[in-house]
């Protein structure tokens, strides 16, 4: 029987593999909103030395050395950790829940959405706390069970068009899930040893293009990717014609998309 845990793990490297142009070309401006308030909780500051867990193109890790802190940096899959050191970034490939750093290593850690991506999160956040100093602070964000309209955009395209969603795409064995939601966060932290912990609601709209936003399904970005790219050539063309006319709801101007969006950030010390 295969082992669930692996079995996503095995997918989401797959899922991300090669798509790194791709993936900041088009979702990684999403991802970005968070950053800033992100590194605040964080407390990252000048000579701050922090670590930038899932850095994926390095986003968070460029915004914590324009603060003047000391940055590493690591992500699961090779390409988005050489895009990461192309941008500047001290960027290597580490998969949680193991991290190449010894105890108590960093003032700060912060993860941008990468906790949806582990198939072991408690296990992931522990590693966290490991390479922590004591009163160190932690910064998260993740994708969770309440959805802004715009994130449901693709979703409502698909079954439009009649696509068929693949048996195989990435999903969480139940014993290692959790209530997605700021308590259920919060819930999380405390039990991986972090205290003060605390989470919150962001609530944003995505500025992009209508051909922007398809640009990343289209290239297999993503659980969207994976749906997209699975299709034949005909229910590839409904989903998009349907995705362009839904579109339309988002309108802000020319070819302009406000897509609204919802995220958790929490943040927690370590004890």
């Amino acid at each position: 029987m295969t082992d669930p845990t692996q079995a996503f793990d095995t997918a989401e490297r797959t899922m991300w593999a090669g798509r790194a142009h791709a993936y900041a070309a088009s979702f990684a401006r999403l991802c970005a909103h968070p950053v800033e308030r992100l590194l605040d909780a964080a407390e990252v500051g000048t000579g701050t030395y922090v670590l930038d867990v899932g850095t994926g193109t390095g986003t968070a890790a460029l915004a914590a050395l324009a603060r003047g802190a000391r940055v590493c940096a690591v992500d699961a899959d090779a390409g988005m950790a050489a895009a990461a050191r192309a941008a500047g970034v001290e960027a290597r490939v580490a998969v949680l829940p193991e991290l190449p750093f010894p105890d108590g290593e960093f003032e700060a850690v912060v993860g941008n959405f990468v906790v949806n991506h582990v198939g072991r999160p408690r296990a992931a956040l522990a590693e966290l706390r490991r390479v922590l100093k004591p009163g160190g602070r932690v910064a998260l964000t993740l994708w969770g069970a309440r959805r802004g309209a715009g994130q449901e955009l693709f979703g409502r395209a698909f079954a439009e068009a009649g696509a068929v969603i693949p048996a195989d795409l990435p999903r969480l064995d139940p014993a290692e899930d959790f209530v997605r939601t700021a308590d259920g966060f919060v819930e999380l932290l405390r039990e991986a040893g972090f205290t003060d912990a605390r989470a919150a609601e962001l609530e944003w709209d995505h500025r992009t293009t209508v051909d922007e936003w398809w640009g990343g399904p289209a290239a297999g970005v993503a659980t969207a990717g994976l749906i997209v790219t699975s299709q034949d050539e005909g229910t590839v063309v409904r989903i998009r014609r349907e995705y362009a006319r839904l579109a339309g709801e988002f309108a802000a101007g020319g070819d302009e998309l406000a897509l609204p969006h919802i995220a958790l950030a929490a943040c927690g010390r370590a004890g």
